[in-house]
């Protein structure tokens, strides 16, 4: 039994071994690409220890990708019976990960819930929380975890600007812009290369529509994302949203190309279709389109990638994005299989996930593809009902944006007033940029908001 760099106990065979879990999770936690290399080094310290084990199924979870979740639930398993002679930690670590890859969000959250009640210095257990209740669109359980533990952390112990960093965004996302920005810059003074924390002060900005400011906090953090892995990416896809709200639409194509959708990177070619790497393509490109600039070519790799992803379900925020890039590449026919592919799953699965993707993922897929073969009125129809709980698919209110663009859109083209002002008084009161200064509704706004 050794302790882990926060003091906890953990079933190591060495303290060389528990370091490189240290090293691991510190490498998760600041987003390292070589997070995946520190783990194999450590397993091969010891690998039977839980935790080691444990971090194995996580990453694989991480992908959001259904292909990956046996892995994880053999994971799971090896180190549940590795904890039956560790601690109660370890075991309900195990049964976390067990329950996450079986889909019981709820189950799972509950665990890591009552890990941080017991050792509130587990940050895998609060960095796993917070990113899970985060993709089931629960900002308000975010906010309740990191709240519990911070009155434990002190910013003498290893790892407080985590906690920072999490507070941060998870008061971003409840609208405590004032909180979220001051933690988010104590955390990146700590140090400077806290990506989750750089990337809650740019969504502060973002929602309050300080685009230069923006522009300027990426950039001049940029020297310290060396070595990171997709979450620059979406850091690059940031700072062109900034570039998008004030028109720069060359600026945008240019991060695109370079930055968040460079095929050339090694940290994309190693995993090609990872989930956020797609959203921020397909979000940037299909916003582009509705302000009337044709992205080209670049649709196709997206079709491609998204068409090989029938059938997966494990995120549904994913699911309106592949649907886009088939609708936008005119592959009716895969757009039509998927969409039944979505059903036969909110159909056949139990559990909240199934529920969510049939109540909201499904309805705005299928908005997607009517917009696609010009019924707008139909998908505003289809749409419509899932306005008001699609946050439940999870991502921020930056992400789920585009959502609500394309459904403005359709109502705007089918000339469903009613529809639009709906969208854009929704708007008005979720984000504190009114629709008339920014770029996705200033024009409707003009025309329907008196």
């Amino acid at each position: 039994m050794q302790k882990d760099a926060q003091g906890l106990p953990m079933t190591v065979a060495s303290a060389e071994a528990a370091a490189g879990y240290d090293r691991t999770l510190e490498g998760f936690l600041l987003y390292r690409a070589d997070t995946s290399q520190r783990l194999k080094a450590a397993l091969k310290l010891d690998p039977e220890s839980p935790m080691l084990v444990l971090l194995k199924g996580t990453f694989a979870m991480l992908a959001a990708n259904s292909a990956f979740a046996p892995a994880a639930l053999e994971a799971a398993a090896k180190a549940g019976a590795l904890a039956e002679r560790g601690t109660a930690r370890e075991r309900a670590h195990a049964a976390a990960l067990a329950a996450w890859a079986e889909g019981d969000m709820a189950r799972a959250l509950a665990a890591w819930t009552g890990i941080m009640a017991e050792h509130p210095h587990d940050l895998l257990a609060l960095r796993l929380h917070h990113y899970n209740a985060f993709w089931r669109g629960r900002a308000d359980m975010m906010l309740a975890a990191v709240t519990g533990v911070l009155p434990h952390w002190g910013a003498d112990q290893p790892g407080y600007h985590n906690v920072l960093a999490c507070q941060a965004f998870a008061n971003e996302e409840c609208g405590n812009y004032l909180v979220g920005e001051s933690a988010g810059r104590a955390a990146v003074g700590i140090n400077p290369a806290d990506l989750w924390a750089t990337h809650a002060v740019a969504h502060v900005m973002e929602m309050q529509g300080r685009r230069g400011e923006g522009i300027a906090w990426t950039s001049g953090l940029e020297q310290h994302w060396e070595g990171g892995n997709n979450l620059t990416h979406h850091l690059w896809w940031h700072r062109a949203l900034f570039h998008y709200e004030r028109g720069e639409h060359d600026q945008v194509l240019a991060l695109y190309d370079r930055n968040f959708r460079n095929l050339e990177s090694p940290v994309t070619q190693a995993m090609p279709d990872l989930a956020i790497d797609m959203q921020n393509a397909v979000s940037m490109l299909y916003r582009l389109r509705l302000q009337g600039v044709d992205g080209g070519a670049r649709w196709t790799e997206l079709a491609d990638k998204s068409e090989a992803r029938i059938g997966d379900c494990q995120q549904g925020f994913n699911l309106p994005h592949f649907m886009m890039a088939l609708v936008v590449t005119g592959r009716f026919g895969a757009a039509e299989r998927m969409l039944e592919a979505v059903r036969d799953y909110a159909r056949s699965h139990n559990g909240g996930n199934a529920a969510i993707i049939g109540q909201y993922a499904l309805p705005i897929c299928e908005a997607v593809l009517k917009h696609g073969r010009g019924d707008f009125a139909g998908a505003v129809a289809a749409m419509r009902p899932a306005l008001g709980g699609m946050h439940a698919l999870g991502g921020s209110h930056a992400q789920q944006d585009v959502l609500e663009q394309f459904f403005l859109d359709a109502a705007m083209k089918a000339g469903l007033e009613e529809d639009a002002r709906l969208l854009l008084e929704r708007v008005a009161g979720r984000h504190p940029v009114p629709p008339e200064r920014r770029a996705g509704y200033r024009k409707a706004a003009a025309s329907i908001l008196h």
